[in-house]
């Protein structure tokens, strides 16, 4: 039990100080596997940053849909809310799954941050079209 906790600190440490280092690496031209995993996780960042700026514009506009219906026929900012949170559950396992392509290698957590990256970006390119269609 005491191993199992040594080793996910020492991954959070890790993913912690790579943030750090991928500033310092040419992404472009990353030569190793720490170097790789630093810059697959400053992409998922960035994604991730992405992402949650998307989502306040479309649940922004959701809630304007919402303001626009009756009673009975309101439910956008809930519907988008509910689909949000089932999206990060698929997110989370479909990456966790990827990096068994891997397993307990080190090019692991370079999988697991690409995916993550891969996905987020997708699902705000996803989040941008539904507000546009909105009119928004």
């Amino acid at each position: 039990m005491r191993l199992k906790i040594g080793l996910i600190g020492a991954a959070l440490m890790l993913l912690v100080s790579g943030a750090a280092h991928a500033k310092d690496v040419d992404c472009a031209n990353a030569q190793t596997q720490a170097d790789m995993t630093s810059c697959a996780q400053a992409r998922y960042d960035a994604a991730d940053k992405a992402l949650n700026a998307q989502y306040k514009l479309t649940r922004a506009a959701m809630v304007a849909i919402d303001k626009d219906l009756d009673g009975d026929m309101k439910g956008a900012e809930q519907a988008l809310l509910k689909a949000q949170r089932a999206w990060i559950s698929y997110r989370d396992a479909q990456c966790e799954n990827s990096g068994f392509q891997a397993r307990g290698g080190t090019m692991e957590p370079m999988l697991v941050a690409g995916c993550l990256a891969d996905l987020t970006d997708l699902r705000t390119r996803e989040l941008k079209a539904l507000a546009d269609g909105m009119g928004r």
